[in-house]
């Protein structure tokens, strides 16, 4: 009789435990991440779904708050060693109860409520703020944001370095820092709600969610690469949309002319991606098999330039060849020759060229004559590409010490910068409709101004031609063969473009890898 009284006592000891440690049980995957649940005790119940058609989460969470020496709110989480960049466009939904109900990124020890964590975190009445625990129980501690009402959010962990990035979208990052937060090297990751009311549930909404691992310390470039996953970006809301993801480097997508494709370079080779069956297939190239990411696309759309790689030619080489495929021709005798742009009327090819030293902007017809050079100042001018009208040149050149965008006659005049230099700006790329550049911004505090290495934090800007204040339409880790090319989609609305992790599958579409 006693032994029967004892087990049913751990049963019910059992249950109890069970059911007290319910967010632990919550381990269905949603969308990237493992699990979520409800962190702290008797926390009304939140929730966490994924719309996987537009790749957005929707979260519910209650909970007093995420201070002092403990916390209470909903937890969206993924398991994680080493080094992240998280990156999210939050936003609540409502008016809300409390001024300081909360959105944002966490990372944590484990999932008890006194857990040692750091947090990026916007509330509701707009204060962004980084705050962390330093270890279980202690008093949170909290560093401000110079600005308030972010509505994009990133947390960066290095080592035990943490910095978190945050935004109101379209304006260039704000950042802070907190260094030496050893909290351990296995945590959990993920964004939270809480609606600093533990009798209130508040509601949020996450897109453009991502969860990067970048490029080890010591990674060779160009001889050591990431994953890549090829994205969508509508450029009047900035929304992303993730369409294929590979372990392998994909770089460089060009949208053709009729809406249906991208052709991109992997690994020497040209592949053309069909935007319905979200399907790649090598485009036939001949033995020319050392492509880089500097091909174009003619403006009928019926070819395709090459830039390979020949070695006993001096470098890369200039080629044209039927978009279908074939064998390709060969346009310039020397390299390195890069190609940038096509004319509208199809005759001539923009090319830089290094010639004596210097990295200078040539133009060329496309079936094969002399080389007329454009630009003469010393210093490295690049990315050249004719407006739909073929009156203008746009290039990026760092004559002024800093990369910045420029603008020049069809035949080399008028040469004017476009740009301010407050980036490293690259490669730009005028909308078919003639109205708006988009472009490429390297931090200066992380590259040169003649360099655009792979691996970076990177913004993609937009300009109206007429000029005015670039807008930054979104916030990636990528660089070079991110968005080398001309990437407009035919009705100039989107643009696409290349982001990079160590971590990517060969899962194909996003939707799939999220199942």
């Amino acid at each position: 009789m006693k032994s029967l009284k004892l087990s049913v006592l751990l049963f019910f000891l059992g249950l109890i435990a069970l059911t007290s440690h319910s967010v632990f049980a919550q381990k269905k995957s949603i969308g990237i991440f493992d699990g979520h649940g409800d962190i702290g005790k008797g926390v009304k119940p939140g929730s966490a779904v994924y719309n996987a058609q537009t790749q957005e989460y929707a979260m519910s969470g209650s909970g007093y708050n995420i201070w002092a020496d403990h916390d209470e709110f909903h937890f969206l989480w993924k398991k994680m060693k080493g080094d992240f960049i998280l990156y999210t466009r939050a936003r609540f939904i409502g008016k809300g109860v409390d001024p300081h109900r909360k959105v944002g990124w966490m990372v944590r020890t484990n999932l008890e409520g006194n857990s040692s964590h750091i947090n990026a975190v916007v509330h509701g009445d707009g204060l962004t703020s980084l705050q962390f625990r330093k270890t279980p129980g202690a008093v949170t501690e909290e560093i401000k944001a110079k600005l308030t009402h972010a509505d994009v959010i990133q947390l960066e962990r290095k080592g035990n370095t943490y910095t978190m990035r945050v935004a109101k979208f379209g304006e260039p990052f704000v950042t802070e820092q907190v260094a030496d937060l050893n909290i351990g090297d296995d945590v959990y990751v993920g964004l939270f709600l809480g609606s600093h009311n533990k009798d209130v549930i508040e509601k949020g909404v996450y897109s453009d969610v991502r969860i990067s691992v970048p490029a080890r310390e010591g990674l060779v470039q160009y001889k050591e690469y990431l994953g890549s996953s090829i994205e969508l970006l509508e450029v009047a809301t900035g929304k992303r949309q993730i369409i294929y993801n590979s372990p392998k480097s994909l770089q460089a997508p060009n949208w053709t002319v009729d809406g249906k494709s991208l052709d991109y370079n992997s690994e020497g080779l040209m592949y053309h991606f069909d935007l319905a069956k979200q399907t790649p297939k090598v485009i036939n190239t001949g033995e020319v098999k050392n492509n880089n990411n500097d091909h174009v696309l003619s403006f009928d759309g019926k070819m395709l330039g090459l830039s390979s790689g020949v070695k006993e030619l001096g470098g890369s080489i200039v080629w044209t060849v039927p978009l279908t495929g074939g064998t390709p021709k060969q346009i310039t005798p020397k390299g390195p020759s890069y190609l940038h742009g096509w004319s509208p009327d199809g005759k001539n090819l923009l090319f830089t060229g290094e010639r004596n030293k210097e990295f200078d902007i040539y133009r060329v017809p496309s079936a094969g004559g002399p080389e007329v050079r454009l630009t003469t100042a010393q210093g490295l001018d690049d990315g050249s590409e004719y407006t739909p009208d073929g009156k203008y040149i746009y290039f990026n050149s760092n004559r002024t010490g800093t990369m910045q965008i420029w603008r020049m006659k069809a035949d080399g005049s008028e040469q004017e910068a476009v740009t301010t230099g407050d980036f490293h700006d690259w490669f730009p790329h005028v909308s078919p409709d003639g109205k708006s550049l988009v472009f490429i911004s390297f931090l200066k505090e992380e590259v040169s101004p003649g360099d655009h290495p792979f691996y970076k934090h990177v913004y993609l800007r937009t300009l109206p031609i007429s000029g005015g204040t670039p807008k930054v339409i979104a916030y990636i880790y990528g660089g070079q063969g991110t968005i080398n090319t001309p990437s407009w989609s035919p009705d100039s609305k989107r643009v696409a473009f290349i982001s990079n992790s160590a971590d990517v599958r060969n899962t194909g579409t996003a939707e799939a890898s999220n199942r």
